[in-house]
């Protein structure tokens, strides 16, 4: 009789093809048995290896498979805060955990679950959070059986076939008896006489550091800047969008912010050289928005080197899409929230809906998005300071990072975004453009200010 043998192990670098392959085969089957990842059916071959191969693009998850014999029939995921969100940082969630039907009870959960909670320890966290839909009978008797406490059920989890789910919330301690009576003891009462030291010397905690996007406009191949986000009030600064980035990109800048001004308004992607010139000139990562709203023009422009696609109209129009962008491509969709005095814009700020941005920004945490981008348009490109207010209420419900957009028009009010966010540590960065190009802003001073990394 062959010896069954059972590994574990965190994926760091790109599956090998037969490896990715048995991964989808697994995955697929596992979808079939009861639904996974979100789907009721498997999405097919193409969008299966796009979610794994993105999963490895987000440093907040650590993706984790288990072989049978070296044939990977299972996984899982941990998922850990953003680094500028303190506030659960001994925290981590498992998603993404399931077996493929034909190798259960052989033991492979049992492995699998065993090494992701090792990982977890070995990170630093205190608390294992999962949430299992309740006809995982199975699923829930494996985790409760190391140790996970049953603490919350959501009565409308999931819809399937026509029915109601409920689903369970659990939560598993790490920590050892002393090692969590200090936790939550220091939770508890902070220690009191370190703020009082920083007091006496009037120093502020460290603030995390903050990422500066410069932002590059295109409107008819040219690098512009809007007033108001009014199309006819915009100002030219560059014919090279390409050479426009390189400059960002040898002054020290770490990312780049786009927008195809045209497709905003016209629903689809216009400025198409000038992107592709700007994606070529430098190896940062770009984050792209302005008339994306297909999963077509989604994928195309990953496949073309954009990092991070932003989703702005079709946030509010078409949220399903949103939902299913951010399940293919974990980490790489961010959602563009922009508002007229707190009511969201869309169509390229054309038209402004009856719907709050903090409720959109709800809803798109809720889809999956990596971070949002809030703008209050009446202060874009005024030069008059970010909304300060707006920006830290909406970070402060939001688990996800927020950048700040519209307004910046001296470093005083970077300074002031940085002092926000002292206190705010869901503010994870802040965009500028028009005060960059026209010298109010040195982008040395800028990046100092922030922090940027």
């Amino acid at each position: 009789m062959d010896l069954m043998t059972i590994t574990c192990e965190r994926v760091l670098s790109p599956l090998s093809p037969e490896d990715l392959d048995a991964l989808i085969e697994a995955t697929s089957a596992g979808i079939l048995d009861g639904g996974g990842f979100g789907w009721l059916q498997p999405p097919g071959h193409q969008a299966l290896a796009r979610y794994f191969e993105g999963l490895l693009l987000v440093p907040e998850r650590s993706f984790y498979v288990v072989r049978e014999n070296g044939v990977i029939c299972g996984a899982g995921q941990l998922v850990r805060p953003p680094s500028s969100y303190e506030a659960h940082a001994a925290t981590a969630n498992l998603t993404g955990f399931f077996v493929a039907p034909y190798a259960r009870g052989r033991g492979l959960g049992r492995a699998l679950l065993e090494a992701m909670l090792k990982g977890a320890k070995a990170i630093g966290c205190k608390v294992v959070n999962c949430d299992i839909r309740e006809t995982h009978v199975a699923a829930i008797g494996l985790f409760r059986s190391f140790g996970f406490e049953h603490w919350g059920t959501h009565p409308y989890y999931a819809r399937i076939g026509g029915q109601t789910v409920r689903g369970l919330f659990l939560s598993k301690l790490l920590a050892n008896e002393n090692e969590a009576a200090r936790w939550q003891s220091s939770i508890a009462m902070p220690d009191t006489s370190s703020a009082a030291s920083d007091t006496m010397t009037n120093t502020a905690p460290p603030a995390h550091g903050l990422t500066l996007y410069p932002a590059i406009d295109l409107k008819d191949g040219a690098c512009v800047r809007l007033r108001r986000g009014e199309m006819e009030d915009a100002t030219h600064y560059s014919d090279d969008p390409g050479a426009q980035a390189k400059l960002f990109a040898e002054a020290g800048c770490r990312h780049l912010h786009v927008v195809d001004l045209n497709g905003a308004f016209a629903g689809r992607s216009t400025n198409i050289p000038a992107i592709e010139s700007i994606v070529k000139a430098t190896n940062l990562p770009v984050q792209l928005g302005g008339g994306i709203r297909d999963m077509a023009a989604i994928e195309r422009w990953l496949e073309a080197g954009v990092s991070r696609v932003i989703l702005g109209s079709v946030a509010v129009k078409d949220p399903e899409l949103v939902r299913q962008a951010a399940r293919a491509f974990p980490g790489r969709i961010v959602a563009g929230i922009d508002a007229r005095q707190g009511r969201v814009a869309t169509e390229g700020w054309a038209e402004v809906s009856e719907l709050e941005a903090n409720d959109l920004a709800l809803r798109m945490e809720d889809a999956g998005v990596a971070a949002v981008i809030f703008t209050e348009i009446t202060r874009d490109g005024m030069l008059a300071g970010l909304d300060l207010e707006q920006t830290a209420d909406m970070a402060r419900r939001l688990s996800i990072p927020v950048i700040a957009s519209g307004g910046v028009g001296s470093l005083e009010h970077l300074k002031a975004l940085r002092d926000v966010a002292r206190d705010v540590p869901g503010i994870s960065g802040a965009i500028v453009g028009r005060a960059l190009y026209d010298g109010r802003i040195k982008l040395k001073d800028a990046l100092d200010v922030l922090g940027s990394c």
